[in-house]
């Protein structure tokens, strides 16, 4: 039987097995602390944030995206995900428009800053120890997300992202790979870009009845175009727990020709999955062979 050597020495997993997890006093001190050192990053940071708004278009359009607002999400409360669509419209007018200059960061936390009642935010779905709560501003993960996806078709350079080391929900509705999310807690847990480039990008979002839209526009036509594509996707059962595995990969081409001119390894996933499966592949926890498979996930 083949032999899976993509799977990690430690494999991923969510819980109270943290102190700050079990102790409420030991998580906020956390929180505290990791919020202060944040900020401190913030003031010796070197390269300037990208701040400056504008409402009329860039001339090029890089790439365009958008994703439902109300997916069904497991047994999750529905009336989060309608309370959410508060959140993303709040978070949304202090992105929308914004220019990333050569040379400029972006960061999610610093544009949105922190959801809270008095500004508005309400409670909304959000992910936390591998469970769906509810949260102040919960949901504004979605914008990070169609902003992540729409900076894997371009040539700016992401230098923070997170995300979550499991999967919550079966894949009802989902029109892009798993993996290619990102997760925000504000203000350490961040989302960031760096403009390497000559030109100068603009983010812009908006919301419809049913999506959140995107796009990331440019001063100049691009050379290049980018597209990306999932590899070696299987679901796994280990050991009685199943996981989830996948790459993501990004191929840049010119425009004016169809050879990949260069191809990049952007995210290796291996999540813990919160539901059964339809199809998966059982592995030996030891020798990390193949014992049985269902449907069509054969590795």
């Amino acid at each position: 039987m083949p032999t899976d050597t993509s799977i990690p020495n430690r494999l991923p997993s969510v819980g109270c097995d943290r102190l700050s997890h079990r102790n409420p006093l030991v998580y906020s001190l956390g929180v505290w602390y990791f919020r202060l050192k944040r900020r401190l990053q913030w003031w010796r940071q070197k390269e300037p944030f990208a701040q400056k708004r504008q409402d009329s278009p860039l001339g090029y359009r890089v790439h365009r995206h958008s994703s439902l607002l109300i997916r069904k999400l497991g047994d999750s409360d529905p009336q989060l995900q309608h309370n959410k669509i508060i959140n993303l419209d709040i978070a949304v007018r202090h992105i929308t428009g914004v220019i990333i200059r050569p040379g400029e960061m972006f960061s999610f936390c610093r544009l949105v800053g922190k959801p809270t009642r008095k500004r508005g935010f309400v409670e909304g779905l959000q992910l936390s120890r591998g469970k769906a709560i509810s949260g102040i501003g919960g949901g504004i993960c979605q914008i990070a997300n169609l902003i992540h996806w729409l900076a894997l078709h371009s040539p700016l350079t992401v230098i923070e992202r997170s995300q979550h080391s499991y999967d919550p929900f079966p894949d009802e509705g989902r029109v892009i790979p798993f993996g290619t999310g990102a997760s925000i807690f504000y203000n350490y847990v961040d989302y960031r870009l760096r403009n390497d480039t000559p030109h100068s990008f603009q983010l812009r979002l908006w919301l419809t009845e049913k999506t959140l839209e995107g796009e990331l526009r440019c001063d100049h036509e691009l050379p290049h175009k980018y597209r990306v594509k999932e590899k070696n996707h299987a679901f796994l059962k280990i050991d009685g727990k199943f996981y989830r595995r996948n790459e993501i990969w990004q191929y840049k081409t010119l425009k004016c020709r169809s050879e990949v001119e260069d191809e990049k390894l952007t995210t290796r996933n291996f999540a813990l999955v919160k539901y059964e499966p339809a199809e998966y592949v059982e592995i030996n926890p030891t020798t990390h062979e193949s014992i049985t498979s269902t449907g069509h996930d054969k590795l």
